[in-house]
């Protein structure tokens, strides 16, 4: 059995048709007779001829692929924003590269140069933490290859955008924890060179200024984005002689290595200490206490993003740089309900 893979010319050499009338009926174009198409498609099957898709392709001057490239791809955020593009790849009949950057901004770099190469249509992509200049993406726009960044943004770089509405959301969270009865907030930070993160320190600074409440400086923590410095912090606040009595955290990891800190303690959720998460990410629903959290709708950034490249890229809707805010939710869980923990959503 021979390991040559069959091409268009083998096959039509078989049917003893000519290559632009055997693609004619591959491709379901017009001027083909139903059973001249029913025989190639058969003998197609027969010989296990593929597609060549990306010849068709280049013929056509576009691949038919977008890429996306998100910091984790374990984290449920970026994996729902993945399964909404996805949803849209599927409804417009294009291939979709998933990478991910691990926070990295030389593996981010990696990833963008792997799908240049790859000849996609559109990048999208959510920054790592490490990314604090617009290099990489002004490197994507010189190849000539559409750009759409999601979540994680520079805003420095002209282009669409699909983000949440972080102020609003984290000043919604801590007005929520506010009207609880908790008096002591502490807010545990990302890194501030990324707009989200100062946005939700914004929100955060918005309902304690409202409130006309004093927060000290050393409870406002930055670039604590993962769990085990999320915890190391809550430890020192809590070791201190007038400790927060509650934690809003711009993640769900935060808000898991803060309850760690907490329990180690010895105090108790939500009564002594409340926590606030981002994110709603699965395990906040299962744990005990329950989490709360915000839910930022993720499906619907990802699956906005693509639609931005078909609806105003490829199919030239709009020529204007179009941002768009999905609204997020907030789910109130046990571990913000000090008044009524058990009156939850």
């Amino acid at each position: 059995m021979s390991s040559k893979r069959i091409t268009i010319y083998d096959l039509a050499k078989e049917l003893k048709l000519s290559v632009s009338y055997v693609s004619k009926a591959l491709n379901n174009k017009p001027g083909v007779k139903e059973e001249v198409r029913q025989t190639v498609l058969k003998k197609a099957a027969e010989l296990n001829f593929k597609h060549n898709t990306q010849a068709a392709n280049l013929r056509r001057g576009s691949s038919r692929t977008l890429g996306v490239i998100v910091p984790q791809i374990n984290q449920n955020f970026f994996s729902e924003a993945i399964s909404g593009i996805e949803k849209a790849c599927a409804e417009n009949k294009h291939n979709l590269i998933i990478c991910q950057s691990h926070e990295k901004s030389d593996v981010e770099e990696k990833a963008i140069n792997t799908l240049i190469h790859q000849n996609v249509d559109c990048i999208l992509i959510s920054l790592s933490k490490e990314t604090q200049s617009a290099k990489v993406l002004e490197q994507v726009s010189e190849h000539k290859i559409n750009l759409i960044q999601f979540d994680r943004c520079d805003e420095s770089f002209p282009g669409h955008r699909v983000i949440n509405d972080n102020k609003e959301a984290t000043y919604k969270a801590a007005k929520s924890m506010i009207d609880e009865g908790y008096q002591r907030l502490a807010f545990i930070g990302g890194p501030l060179h990324m707009d989200l993160y100062m946005n939700r320190k914004e929100g955060f600074i918005k309902a304690i200024k409202e409130a006309e409440m004093h927060v000290p400086d050393h409870f406002i923590v930055d670039d604590n984005i993962s769990k085990e410095n999320a915890f190391q912090t809550a430890m020192k606040l809590l070791e201190l002689p007038e400790p927060p009595d509650a934690f809003l955290a711009i993640s769900d990891l935060q808000a898991l290595g803060i309850i760690l800190a907490i329990n180690q303690s010895g105090l108790k959720i939500p009564e002594d200490v409340g926590v606030f998460g981002y994110a709603n990410e699965p395990f906040t629903e299962i744990v005990t206490p329950s989490v709360s959290t915000v839910d930022q709708n993720s499906e619907k950034v990802g699956y906005e993003a693509a639609m931005l490249y078909f609806d105003h890229i490829l199919n030239k809707e709009s020529s204007e740089i179009i941002t768009k805010i999905i609204e997020s939710d907030l789910i109130i869980r046990t571990s913000s309900r000090r008044n009524n923990p058990h009156n939850l959503q």
